[in-house]
């Protein structure tokens, strides 16, 4: 039996001298913590201007939570750093340039190249800058070193994506 000042944990170690808690359950609530579980919540503090007919990468240049380092900034992109499955997720929140005829669309897209099935998403109704938003979710399998990131196109007439409320995030779920 553990004190109740004990934490149950389950470490790894690669070479039997350096261990990591790979699981942990709080002794006082019972909540299970997967400490180095790969996620991440990337943000931008700009607005990012996007001209029409032409899918743009999103600059996130600020993360409310990346603690296992899997979204690279610099880079504007989430690195997979093992095998599996992850869930992400993504807002869009339109601001005006010239005309609120634009009209906004995102996707999700893996290795730069590749757009992931289930993200794409398109508001077509008359946009309210600063109000009108996209919400993308979906899921997919990763192979270690692959890359995802947001993207964000306008037709009709171009805009920008609003600064503090155009966010991507994911985690790791198998």
């Amino acid at each position: 039996m553990l004190s109740t000042a004990t934490r149950f944990r389950l470490a790894v170690s690669a070479d039997g001298s350096t261990f990591f808690d790979g699981l942990s359950v709080d002794n006082a609530t019972g909540i299970v913590d997967q400490p180095r579980l790969p996620r991440f919540k990337a943000w931008t503090n700009y607005d990012n201007y996007v001209g029409v007919g032409t899918w743009t990468k999103i600059g996130l240049n600020n993360t409310d939570y990346n603690n296992q380092g899997a979204f690279d900034a610099a880079n504007n992109h989430f690195v997979a750093p093992v095998d599996g499955t992850y869930l992400f997720g993504a807002t869009l929140l339109y601001k005006i340039n010239a005309s609120a005829t634009a009209r906004m669309r995102g996707r999700l897209v893996l290795n730069g190249t590749t757009e992931i099935r289930g993200s794409l998403g398109e508001i077509s109704a008359t946009h309210v800058s600063l109000a009108t938003a996209i919400w993308l979710q979906t899921m997919v399998p990763l192979t270690a070193g692959d890359t995802v990131e947001l993207q964000g196109y306008f037709r009709v007439a171009d805009g920008y994506f609003a600064a503090d409320h155009t966010s991507f995030w994911g985690c790791k779920v198998g």
